[in-house]
């Protein structure tokens, strides 16, 4: 295939992985809620039943832990299965088999029986979806030895970050932030793999670090653009995996700017940037010019008021408050904009 690029989604990206994915290789096959049915997971399952058939693209029951284990036997007799899981809040149900079996089972065999299973599940906010259903649970998973986390935050990386992940021969959570179906970009029409553990350099900067995950990496940029006009060079980075993690980036970064703000889409506490903030102390510590500063979620549980969750949930303006403080030492004036809705047309139940 050439090296043609189309502008696409990022549920059309991820949508082009599975299908080369399926066309290459027999043993992969996709179960989950929603991937057959008429929205197929905001569109990235669309066409993939009518062209490979129901018995590789299918709809399992609500019974997470019991269908999970069903994947990681299916993943330990050869097959590589692409399982999704419509949100995350869902995937407590399945915590035995991924936390006791998929990530145990190549250590527990002395790597004779890898567990070749590719979890997708969604993240995000909206439409009300309030602490049961909008939780990003990416510390947890990444918490336990033998599972990888991936992050992708653009159409790009989702595309050949999927590929490597179902490729990968361990058990992967593969992370998808609602707000990000809709966003385009350019995408190779050829299969290409994106190695894990490779943070992207976003943004060269010589006056503050911006370390981000998924969505946060959107709000990240538009961070950088703010500062840029008052004077702030920002980095940024983009994690793309939260485990593997690339240390050696973000250490190479902050040696060069002495500061570090990190932004992850979960809560602050014992979270994503609690690790990296510990990473940077103990690895860096006297190249810091000021304490890191985590632009995360409040010890709380999600609202569910549209009203609220702007006030709950951080954005640009965070990290632009954050870097001003670093840089001046003192507090600059802080105003929030009116934040949008992420998306008016969303109305569930997915």
């Amino acid at each position: 295939m050439s090296n043609r690029k189309s502008i696409i989604t990022y549920a059309q990206a991820i949508n082009q992985a599975l299908t080369q994915l399926m066309k290459r290789d027999k043993s992969v096959f996709i179960m989950g809620l929603g991937v057959d049915d008429p929205r197929r997971v905001f569109g990235s399952t669309a066409n993939l039943s009518e062209e490979f058939g129901k018995k590789r693209v299918f709809e399992i029951p609500i019974s997470e832990n019991a269908i999970t284990g069903v994947a990681i036997g299916a993943s330990l007799c050869g097959m590589r299965p692409i399982m999704t899981h419509q949100r995350m809040d869902f995937m407590f149900y399945a915590f035995d088999q991924i936390m006791n079996h998929a990530a145990k089972w190549n250590y527990m065999s002395g790597g004779e029986s890898p567990v070749n299973i590719t979890i997708r599940t969604i993240v995000g906010r909206g439409w009300g979806q309030g602490a049961q259903h909008s939780q990003s649970l990416q510390s947890l998973f990444a918490h336990m030895p033998g599972l990888k986390v991936v992050m992708p935050a653009t159409p790009y990386d989702a595309k050949g970050l999927l590929i490597s992940s179902v490729m990968d021969g361990n058990p992967v959570i593969f992370i998808e932030h609602r707000s990000l179906y809709k966003r385009k970009g350019a995408v190779p029409e050829r299969f290409y793999k994106i190695p894990l553990g490779k943070a992207r350099l976003v943004r060269r900067g010589k006056d503050v670090t911006i370390v981000a995950t998924s969505q946060m990496v959107s709000e990240s940029i538009k961070a950088a653009g703010n500062l840029k006009k008052c004077g702030i060079d920002a980095e940024v980075i983009d994690l793309r995996t939260i485990k593997p993690l690339d240390k050696n980036k973000i250490f190479a970064s902050i040696r060069k700017t002495g500061r570090l703000i990190v932004a992850d889409t979960s809560w602050k506490n014992c979270g994503v940037s609690a690790e990296i903030a510990a990473l940077a102390a103990e690895e860096t510590f006297k190249y810091l010019k000021s304490p890191v500063a985590r632009i995360a979620l409040k010890d709380t549980p999600a609202p569910t008021s549209v009203e609220l969750e702007k006030i709950f949930y951080p954005g640009w303006e965070d990290i632009v408050y954050a870097a001003k403080r670093m840089i001046s030492g003192k507090k600059p004036k802080f105003s929030r904009r009116k934040k949008e809705v992420i998306d008016t047309e969303f109305k569930g139940p997915f």
